[in-house]
Order: C-alpha cells, then sequence, then structure tokens
C-alpha cells in the first residue's frame, strides 16, 4: 500500500509539473510565434486568423489559434503526464524535422493524387528518420496565388490529406498523431518577386516554390 500510494503520488507530482511547464511553454510559443495585442492575446485580422511572426512553424501552433493543429491545452498536459510516466528509465533524444516538398514533384497540375515521385520523395525523408518514435507530425498544403481563392484552399487541404493518408496506409503512422492543413495561397514563398496577374509559362514558373506541402516531425529516438 505505501509503494502504491508513493507511486501514485510521484505520477500526480509529475502531471502538475507538466501542466504548470505545460503553461509556460505556450506562453513563449504565443510570444515567438504570434503577434501579440496590449492584452497579451494573439492579435487577429479581418478573417479572425491570427498573425504569424517569422519564426511560426506548425510545431508551435497553439490551440486557440489553430485547433486543428495542436491539441486543447488540458489534453496535451494529460498526455504528456501519461508519456512521463509509461517511460522507460532510457535516454531518449529528442527529434524535431522538417520538409518542404515541391506540389510540382508530389502532384501532377491541379490534381491531388500523389505521384511515383512524390511517393518516392515522402519515402525518402521518412526514411531518414527510422527509429523515431512519432509524437506529432503536420502536413500543410499551399498553393501560388492563381486561381480562386476557395478552390486554391480546397485544392491546398485535398493535398495536404493525400500526404496524410499515405503516411497512415504506408508508413503505418497512428492517424491521432498526423493532423493535415490546407492554407491555399497564404504565406506566399516568392512574396512579390513574381510580377503580373496573367497566367504565363513563366508566371507559373515563378510561382513554383509557392506550390508545397511542408511537413514537420516531432518524436524521439533512443539513444544507444
Amino acid at each position: 500500500m505505501k509503494v502504491r500510494l508513493t507511486k501514485n503520488f510521484l505520477y500526480t507530482v509529475i502531471a502538475l509539473s507538466i501542466l504548470l511547464s505545460g503553461a509556460a511553454v505556450a506562453q513563449v510559443k504565443k510570444s515567438e510565434a504570434y503577434l501579440l495585442d496590449g492584452r497579451a492575446v494573439p492579435a487577429r485580422n479581418i478573417t479572425n486568423l491570427c498573425w504569424h511572426t517569422s519564426s511560426w512553424t506548425p510545431a508551435k501552433a497553439i490551440y486557440e489559434c489553430e485547433p486543428d493543429l495542436a491539441l486543447r491545452p488540458e489534453k496535451a498536459a494529460k498526455s504528456a503526464a501519461v508519456a512521463a510516466a509509461a517511460a522507460p528509465a532510457s535516454a531518449a533524444k529528442n527529434v524535431l524535422e522538417r520538409a518542404i516538398l515541391s506540389a510540382d514533384t508530389l502532384f501532377d497540375f491541379d490534381k491531388s493524387v500523389l505521384k511515383p515521385e512524390g511517393i518516392h520523395a515522402l519515402d525518402n525523408f521518412f526514411n531518414k528518420l527510422a527509429g523515431v518514435r512519432f509524437d506529432l507530425t503536420i502536413a500543410i498544403g499551399y498553393t501560388d496565388r492563381l486561381g480562386a481563392k476557395e478552390y486554391n484552399k480546397s485544392l491546398s487541404t485535398r493535398r495536404a490529406e493525400a500526404v496524410k493518408n499515405y503516411l497512415v496506409r504506408n508508413k503505418g503512422m497512428d492517424p491521432s498523431t498526423v493532423s493535415s492543413e490546407g492554407k491555399g495561397a497564404s504565406s506566399p514563398v516568392t512574396r512579390g518577386a513574381c510580377k503580373g496577374d496573367r497566367k504565363t509559362e513563366e508566371l507559373i514558373g515563378c510561382l513554383q516554390p509557392d506550390r508545397r506541402v511542408e511537413i514537420e516531425v516531432t518524436g524521439t529516438r533512443e539513444l544507444r
């Protein structure tokens, strides 16, 4: 009985520590990844989206701004507490890997079915992560600015979902740890470098870097 009470007490302490540290980490994420207003709350644009800073990445997403990418704070704390209580004593190294894959490599024009070249690119990226215990994998699709806003949003969403489905079905990933989102033509890599609006071959080629899927992976790898 004494041993059981001691273990339960330790798990409670671990859970409380993680909960408190999680709140601190969330605040750091806010200040690093989002523009804050005078109330220290993420500022929003006219479409009610949170303003990102240049250091924003999917791994820094917070629930109040990106509910599709981040766990609720209480769920994140609970998951971390369970993992800490069940974790073996062996040492592990945190892993954070990011890849930006060209949509022109992954998909045919205006399509959301992975091409053989796209599958090869995904396999190459994840082969480098052999031995990693995945905690969270995020796939975000982007398009260029050509075409209707709603259509681009839908296309980028379908492409991100195609990547997610491949990872779940072919790489054996737990679907609860893989997230996907389409952001259309937002966050262009080219910024203002490509001039004009006519869909010319030259402009399509110039905007190629904007058509992409960004993948971010967090996890742990055991040290031997």
